[in-house]
């Protein structure tokens, strides 16, 4: 009955991470602390790119890219958990749903372009360092940019648009802390065979497409660098590329677990820890990692200080 009045009424009950009192309560600081550093750190990064000229480069220009995928990334999920994990109310409309899903995919594949087209730009600024203004001239950084953004924007609208055209009869209850596909298959009285594919071949071919050419530059990068005869000129090469490659394997290790695996695979609670981890970690660690071993950043930082 529960189930046939959420049904009519267009909305949908959020089961959250626990319902444990004591569990709530530290998973509410926990998740306000990380999202208040992934605020402040991303803010920062967007600041210390735009107010120091030096920083007019091609590869900043990308990481502000990154960091306005980050704030709003986890600003479609977090203030939502936040609320949920205090709240006896966990319930979301059709269109809160429906909206969340869009942007929290859209922005999440937005992310897997731009950390491949950042290894690209590695590539050519330290194989092709004499074309590398040509090669990554404004123009075309605002028009992969546009691109990026734009692709993933039309892509999956594509998939909520079939996922909310599912029959939802057997429960409104959905397994998990925000509105993702995986639990919403679970919920349908139809065989979503026609999303569970879709979902693998669109994440077949923008996961593993960027992935590889990620691949590709830092073999590329890593036979150049071998190349180099002095060991300190080895290490300083390869130092602009460690934080890049740090972001890209926890960032894709997560993603790959969840969209490039098999439906019979599915497990709510493991869902929901990997979940955490690129909806709320990730955005959280990227701007410390990029910062903390970035001189321009950190230099830029203490003369700001100072003055």
């Amino acid at each position: 009955m529960e189930d046939s009045n959420q049904t009519s009424s267009g909305t949908f009950i959020l089961l959250g991470l626990s319902n444990v009192l004591y569990l709530q309560i530290i998973y509410f600081i926990v998740f306000l602390v990380m999202y208040l550093i992934t605020l402040l750190g991303n803010f920062l990064v967007i600041i210390v790119v735009r107010i120091n000229p030096k920083l007019h480069t091609p590869m900043y220009f990308f990481l502000t890219n990154l960091s306005v995928l980050d704030i709003c990334f986890s600003s479609t999920i977090v203030p939502r958990l936040l609320i949920n994990t205090l709240s006896r109310d966990r319930s979301i409309s059709l269109l809160g749903c429906a909206l969340q899903m869009y942007f929290h995919l859209t922005l999440g594949a937005t992310e897997c372009v731009i950390l491949a087209v950042m290894a690209y730009d590695r590539y050519v600024a330290i194989c092709l360092p004499l074309h590398y203004m040509n090669i990554m001239s404004r123009t075309v950084c605002t028009y992969v940019a546009i691109g990026s953004w734009g692709s993933c924007f039309i892509n999956t609208a594509v998939h909520v648009g079939l996922a909310f055209h599912l029959p939802f009869c057997r429960s409104h209850q959905v397994n998990h802390f925000f509105c993702e596909l995986p639990p919403f298959f679970q919920m349908s009285c139809k065989d979503p065979w026609i999303n569970e594919f879709m979902k693998l071949i669109a994440a077949f071919i923008l996961v593993v497409a960027a992935f590889s050419l990620i691949l590709i530059s830092y073999i590329q990068i890593i036979s150049n660098i071998l190349k180099i005869s002095s060991s300190q000129g080895r290490q300083k090469t390869f130092s602009t590329c460690a934080s890049h490659l740090i972001v890209v394997s926890i960032y894709y290790g997560t993603i790959m677990s969840l969209y490039l695996r098999p439906p019979s695979a599915y497990s709510p609670e493991v869902d929901k820890a990997v979940s955490l981890i690129y909806t709320a970690v990730t955005p959280m660690l990227n701007p410390i990692i990029y910062s903390m071993r970035n001189k321009d950043v950190i230099n830029t930082i203490k003369m700001k200080l100072i003055k």
